[in-house]
């Protein structure tokens, strides 16, 4: 049976419990503070934690374990099955361009290209472009050396140079697909994924240059450091008698996105599922043969464009996918959790709690996200639970608000990253600053890119 039939008998199954709205909040509050406290204060794997949370949620709502098992594997399963194989595959693709040199390649061109004005702005299409394919944490170690490198090189404040890059690396992780979140929360709300796309870069855009280049003028004066002599990693490209091009580099990163818009773009246009022309599209548009597309391509423009053997292309591969299972558990685990608050009737709640309220679906869904973000620490985990707590509020949306609705969630996942974030150690780490530093920095960056997202989501509602 497919994921999407899955889906559809879970929707149209009764609810696995009875209980009133009374005990079913009671159920979400004790379900969501039991995965805080035990990702926050025992440091329990997420996975663990998610799992553990699931089934505390299904007993406090009164479901027999048995169902509570049953809807939390079943969602599972089908959050891996339309997820992990994009996982993989960005993953991979994130490795070949690192391996290859190729994201120094992109690197060098730009830096030599932008004026000393311009380089703040020059550090935010860097992270972009680097981090559309990779996880937030490889793209640090991937730009920490680019950024100290420039910094030194012209005398910069670290934070000029390296809020910009932090913020193109983030807005990306938390809006575009195919980053696990923005991939978990599509699925949870059954939106389009290249309607998605498409308005994340809208939306992404005027955010990140705000919380970007913009507010790395006041963090530079704020916290006027410069860059850690000991801190700056070796570059794979310095290993390599050769790097890939420029221009081949970035066709192949770009590939992906290029083949999902054009999907939507022709959808749009064309809105007839038997014609030919849309029918292509719809192949050549998905995003796991767009990514399988990349991957290929990668491995000759990048990887053979390095120099790389047969046994060096399998191993780079090999080596991708290794680092991505836990990755994949905690977002297979959240798909576990936000099916179990599906089933047991917790949107459904939501909707009668709420239907009398003034506060927008799209603020509320963002509310959400945030008060878990804040709780958690991690924007995965934040971006699938909150889309199963929302999935009942885009029930009668159209398919541009509910695009807009997943982006809301993952503007909300970016809020004020703070100790309980794995990010905010390593951005302190990294840059050498202290506790209060990485606040005035690296935090309030990510406030104002989730403050700004959600002001565009708002607006574009208004308007589409």
């Amino acid at each position: 049976m497919t994921s999407l039939s899955v889906e559809m008998l879970a929707a149209d199954a009764e609810p696995i419990t009875s209980a009133g709205n009374a005990q079913l909040g009671t159920a979400v509050v004790l379900g969501i503070a039991v995965i805080v406290v035990l990702i926050a204060k025992f440091k329990l794997h997420a996975f663990l934690a998610l799992t553990i949370g699931a089934l505390v949620l299904g007993a406090v709502a009164g479901a027999p374990l048995d169902k509570a098992i049953t809807s939390f594997t079943t969602g599972l399963g089908s959050t891996v099955a339309s997820t992990g194989v994009l996982i993989a595959l960005g993953s991979i693709l994130g490795k070949l361009l690192a391996d290859s040199g190729g994201a120094d390649r992109i690197v060098d061109t730009i830096i030599d290209k932008a004026s000393p004005k311009k380089m703040p702005w020059a550090m935010v299409l860097i992270a972009a472009v680097i981090g559309l394919p990779i996880f937030f944490e490889v793209g640090i170690v991937l730009l920490i050396p680019v950024v100290l490198m420039v910094a030194k090189r012209g005398n910069y404040s670290l934070m000029r140079i390296g809020i910009p890059a932090l913020a193109g690396l983030s807005v990306m992780h938390g809006l575009v697909p195919p980053h696990p979140g923005p991939l978990v929360a599509v699925d949870a709300l059954h939106a389009n994924l290249g309607i998605t796309l498409a308005l994340g870069i809208v939306v992404a855009i005027p955010s990140v240059i705000v919380a970007g280049p913009l507010f790395a003028r006041y963090a530079a004066r704020w916290v006027d450091v410069k860059a850690p002599e000991a801190m700056t990693p070796k570059r794979a490209s310095d290993d390599l008698e050769k790097t890939p091009g420029f221009f081949a580099t970035v066709a192949t990163l770009l590939l992906p996105v290029v083949l999902m818009l054009l999907k939507a773009i022709v959808d749009i246009i064309i809105d007839d599922p038997a014609d030919l022309t849309q029918r292509v599209f719809d192949v050549i548009g998905n995003p796991m043969f767009a990514l399988l597309v990349a991957c290929l391509l990668g491995l000759f423009t990048l990887g053979r464009a390095a120099g790389f053997t047969r046994d060096r292309l399998s191993e780079t591969v090999e080596k991708s996918l290794m680092p991505i299972a836990g990755v994949l558990l905690i977002v297979a685990a959240g798909g576990g959790f936000k099916q179990v608050l599906v089933d047991a009737g917790v949107g459904q709640m939501i909707l009668d709690i709420s239907k009398d309220w003034s506060v927008p679906a799209l603020l509320l869904a963002w509310l959400i996200a945030v008060i878990i973000r804040l709780a958690t620490g991690s924007a995965t985990v934040a971006t699938v639970s909150a889309a199963g707590l929302a999935s009942g509020l885009a029930d009668g949306m159209s398919t541009t608000h509910v695009a807009l609705m997943v982006l809301a969630i993952g503007a909300g996942s970016l809020f004020f990253s703070h100790v309980n974030d794995a990010g905010f150690w390593l951005v302190k780490g990294y840059f050498g600053l202290d506790v209060g530093q990485t606040v005035k920095t690296w935090s309030f960056m990510e406030t104002i890119l989730s403050v700004m997202g959600l002001v565009m989501v708002l607006l574009l509602s208004l308007v589409l």
